[in-house]
């Protein structure tokens, strides 16, 4: 298989915070959702990534390249949107465009303008007086004008409105259909995820605590409401995490198929990425506690 991202081992080191280990591989093809709550970690990884950030250990491959002369050369073939963004903010779209024909080998002007055009994004004015949708409208305008292989996004679709959202998600479906690209897409609206992403690494405190098909994920996991008396009953290994409320439980089971053959007459709902961040972050809880 070939990838167009490989992690082994990252760790980096804060006073209050390490990213801990961590192995991430994105095959060419394919878009990878990286989930997590705030503090996770997701930031910290696509920093590395990137340069922004020296690790402390863990080896890195970039589009097949690797070593750090490699790496630098390398991201070049790379498209990046951050939530921060990361041009001054006394630039404008012009400015920024003359400054990618000097960065990127790749560079498309004509790309660039049509990109514009389409996001309806001014190419005079500061960036300063642009609204945060447009300011990440302009950076998805630049990584998709330079011959990017991989696409790097860091909340690249919040502060856009739904219909806006919407676009983007097929502009991202438009740019897998070559089989070469791939898709590295940190973000905390879980839905987008669900209609786009191929795979899902879960990043908790520093760590991954799962890595898995999305469809796998989607189609295995269930919310199962229930009595306290039937919720002792489950065994740990079916249930990733639970919650107590005033009138029963709720957790969240593994495999929802099984449990329906065996309890055929149970509450259980397909679980959502949402639930099942939740509910396992409760179970990490849970268990620490005891």
């Amino acid at each position: 298989m070939q990838y167009a991202l490989e992690i082994r081992d990252a760790v980096k080191r804060y006073e209050r915070f390490t990213l801990d280990h961590v192995t991430l591989r994105v095959p060419r093809g394919t878009i990878m959702g990286l989930i997590g709550e705030n503090g996770a970690g997701k930031t910290t990884l696509i920093r590395l990534l990137l340069g922004m950030a020296r690790p402390d250990a863990g080896e890195f491959s970039l589009l097949d390249a690797q070593g750090e002369a490699a790496l630098s050369a390398a991201k070049a073939r790379v498209g990046v949107v951050l939530d921060e963004g990361f041009f001054p903010e006394h630039f404008t779209a012009a400015q920024v465009a003359r400054c990618c024909r000097a960065l990127y080998p790749g560079w498309d002007g004509e790309a660039f303008g049509r990109w514009l055009t389409r996001f309806s994004l001014p190419a005079r004015q500061k960036l300063r007086a642009l609204s945060r949708g447009m300011k990440t409208k302009l950076s998805l305008a630049v990584a998709l004008s330079h011959g990017a292989e991989l696409l790097v996004l860091d909340e690249a679709t919040s502060g856009l409105d739904p219909v806006v959202r919407a676009e983007v998600l097929d502009i991202f479906q438009d740019y897998m259909q070559d089989e070469r690209h791939a898709i590295l897409f940190s973000t905390h609206i879980t839905t987008d995820l669900a209609r786009v992403a191929d795979e899902i690494t879960f990043l908790h405190r520093g760590q991954v605590v799962l890595q898995q098909s999305k469809d796998e994920i989607l189609s295995r996991y269930g919310v199962l409401k229930c009595s306290r008396e039937a919720f002792a009953a489950l065994s740990r290994e079916e249930v990733a995490g639970a919650r107590e409320g005033a009138f029963g439980c709720e957790a969240l089971v593994r495999d929802r198929a099984s449990y329906l053959r065996r309890h055929p007459d149970a509450v259980i709902d397909p679980a959502t990425l949402d639930d099942v961040m939740l509910f396992t972050i409760k179970g990490i809880q849970r268990r620490a506690a005891q």
